[in-house]
């Protein structure tokens, strides 16, 4: 043996069971990041191309018919909704539409109790 070489002891059945274990708890570490990753990467693109679609769409122009005496009170936008409250004859409403199509997505009317 050459000064240059150090003597390496071969490990004993628990070192070598240890190692092993260490090895494979590191591949599946290993293997959940990747699976993470991909996952990821799968929901930007989908992200990315299902909000394509959207930009390339023309609206066009939308009329909404609103009740005879009803007033708009408020306007507003949350999220992808348009938001609109109304006032007819005393009554509160709020109609939502979507933001990107124009077309009514929900209708709440308030009332006082009798």
């Amino acid at each position: 043996m050459t000064t240059s070489e150090t003597a390496v002891p071969e490990p004993s059945p628990e070192q070598a069971a240890l190692f092993a274990r260490v090895r494979r708890m590191m591949l599946v570490a290993g293997l959940t990041t990747a699976l993470a990753i991909c996952a990821v990467l799968i929901a930007v693109g989908y992200r990315l191309f299902k909000s394509e679609g959207r930009a390339t769409e023309p609206v066009g122009d939308v009329t909404a018919t609103l009740p005879r005496a009803a007033k708009i009170v408020a306007t507003g936008v949350a999220g992808d909704r348009l938001v609109v409250t109304l006032d007819i004859g005393g009554i509160t409403e709020i109609r939502t539409f979507d933001v990107h199509s124009l077309k009514p997505a929900g209708k709440l009317k308030f009332a006082n109790e009798p």
